[in-house]
């Protein structure tokens, strides 16, 4: 899963028509262009610009309760909608299409390229590079002093506005510490939440962030950091983040998350946002007692 911020020309201005309930439910129209569907017809990539006061312009993949929604559409397809906003997730709903044009493909010279270019990903058993940090203390930290420990690794940012990604992995990794402190063979295994913008997240920004989540900050770790290490740190694990060239503070980015042994290699990487906490407590319990079935 991904999302990347893009400009369109083409598009009217966005008017803003964001209302809530007392569910924490929120609606925004939101106008793009339809980039591919699923075969199911139940999600479908859209490129669409800035919704203000929400997030910016975004390629995302998003879903719709009914197929019916995207039973008539097709890439390169303008659609009108009504994005819902929940608190454990988000959908379109009342998606119409107002028009077609083609789209743009992104170029590999392009300056957004992804922050995962020229380097090779980390395969399970291969040594994790080390790299300096910076953590929820303002302490500086080697990502090689955590060697030891067995860690779990998630990349995010604290102003991300989907509930489905930044804010699902912190939840996903509340419920994992919760979950560790329930076992005493797995007192030992570490979390580690790296944020990919070190403009907004200072170390102030991350400690409050970790008291929000309920942090048990002797287990669980905010790292910030000079942005380019981190960058080239995240993309040995599968991270592509891009940049707005007038904006740094707009961001789109994929997610991963990854288990690391004792001695600082790799055992697994998640992809997107599908995985559960139970799964990665699991993982975790095989590693730790040794069991490789």
């Amino acid at each position: 899963m991904r999302c990347t911020r893009v400009t369109l020309g083409w598009l009217l201005i966005v008017v803003l028509s964001a209302c809530g309930d007392s569910s924490g439910r929120r609606q925004y129209t939101l106008q793009g262009q339809i980039l591919s569907v699923s075969p199911d017809r139940v999600e479908a990539s859209i490129k669409h610009e800035e919704i203000p006061g929400f997030m910016a312009a975004m390629t995302m993949p998003y879903k719709v309760k009914d197929a019916k929604e995207y039973a008539d559409l097709k890439a390169g397809d303008l659609i009108t909608s009504t994005l819902v906003v929940e608190s454990d997730g988000a959908y379109l709903e009342h998606v119409r299409k107002v028009g077609e044009a083609p789209f743009e493909q992104s170029s590999p010279a392009s300056p957004a390229a992804s922050a995962a270019s020229g380097f090779e990903l980390l395969r399970p058993g291969e040594a994790v590079p080390d790299a300096r940090f910076v953590n929820q203390d303002g302490a500086p930290i080697a990502f090689a002093s955590f060697k030891g420990a067995p860690l779990v690794v998630t990349f995010m940012y604290t102003k991300c506005p989907m509930p489905t990604f930044c804010p699902l992995m912190d939840k996903h990794f509340a419920t994992i510490q919760a979950s560790l402190a329930k076992d005493a063979a797995l007192q030992q295994v570490r979390l580690v939440s790296i944020s990919f913008d070190p403009i907004a997240d200072t170390p102030e920004v991350l400690k409050r962030h970790a008291a929000s989540l309920g942090a048990d900050l002797a287990r669980w770790t905010f790292l910030t950091g000079d942005r380019d290490d981190i960058d080239r740190f995240a993309a040995r694990f599968g991270v592509t983040i891009t940049r707005d060239l007038n904006n740094p503070l707009e961001i789109a980015h994929n997610l991963r998350t990854a288990i690391i042994d004792a001695d600082g290699r790799l055992v697994k990487a998640y992809s997107g946002n599908e995985w559960q906490p139970a799964q990665v407590v699991t993982d975790v319990t095989r590693l730790v007692r040794g069991d490789k079935g």
